[in-house]
């Protein structure tokens, strides 16, 4: 019994924790903004989670519409801490982000994220139909939308293959769907949500190469048209970038297309000959 009160008192002191917690405020306009066109300016940002430490260090890059911006560096670089900023999941410390000239904090949070299609390595399924789950990327999107998202993104065959077809009943997080099918069914919800600004963090990476294949494909078809941000350790993605950028301690060390980082001889070269040259990493 006093384990247990124990146990009680932890989970109650985050509870409370939760409770206590003030609420963001949405301070932007309530001004809705033009279809998005999909150019991003990072002027000058730098952030960090903690007021000690920073995480971003004066940082600027511009993605014009259409544009594939590749992410390269190690464990730790701030790769994900820059698309966490271009989503608004935290504040800037200084500088400004904008869209289309418009700053990003005069943007209704909720505007802005309904053009971000963001897929991650680790995709959240709900416990539903495998139609249900792909719709959520638009729910008032009809049937025949949800298939054919489900077609752009290689997911088709598979689900005809499924005891029940679009109405088998997913387990709690997908667990009955392999990760790679995961994938294809989280690039069906993006396709379908149609965004201006797409995501990629880590798409690829728990795959296998067969697998990966079909995903790339999917992805080369979701990210045509679209400002695309790709996160990846492997560089199959992001070789046709538009610019490839190496970050390392939340800085921008190299810059350029594929072909101009591997004359540097930093760390995009070394990425790419371990990767492709079978040099040992």
């Amino acid at each position: 019994l006093y384990n247990t009160i124990q146990a009680a008192l932890a989970g109650a002191e985050r509870v409370f924790e939760v409770l206590d917690e003030r609420p963001e405020l949405d301070e932007a306009s309530d001004q809705q903004p033009p279809p998005f066109k999909g150019e991003v300016r990072f002027d000058h940002i730098e952030f960090g989670y903690r007021p000690d430490v920073t995480t971003i260090r004066d940082m600027s890059l511009e993605a014009k519409p259409g544009d594939l911006i590749a992410l390269v560096g190690p464990t730790g670089a701030g790769k994900t801490t820059i698309v966490n900023l271009l989503t608004r999941f935290y504040e800037l410390r200084r500088g400004s982000i904008f869209i289309d000239g418009t700053d990003l904090r005069r943007l209704p949070k909720a505007t802005l994220r309904r053009e971000l299609g963001i897929v991650l390595q680790d995709t959240f399924l709900f416990s539903d139909s495998v139609l249900e789950n792909i719709r959520y990327g638009r729910l008032e999107a009809s049937d025949e939308e949800v298939m054919e998202a489900a077609r752009l993104a290689e997911a088709d065959a598979f689900i005809r293959l499924l005891p029940h077809g679009y109405q088998t009943r997913l387990a709690e997080r997908g667990a009955n769907l392999s990760q790679g099918q995961r994938q294809l069914l989280a690039i069906a919800r993006t396709i379908l949500a149609d965004p201006a600004i797409l995501i990629l963090d880590e798409a690829t990476s728990s795959v296998d190469t067969r697998t990966e294949a079909r995903i790339q494909k999917a992805l080369l078809r979701l990210m045509r048209g679209r400002t695309s941000f790709v996160i990846a350790h492997r560089l199959s993605t992001i070789r046709e970038a538009t610019q490839i950028l190496g970050i390392k301690d939340g800085a921008i060390i190299e810059q350029g297309t594929h072909d101009q980082p591997l004359g540097q001889h930093g760390f995009y070269e070394h990425l790419y000959r371990s990767q492709f040259r079978g040099v040992a990493t």
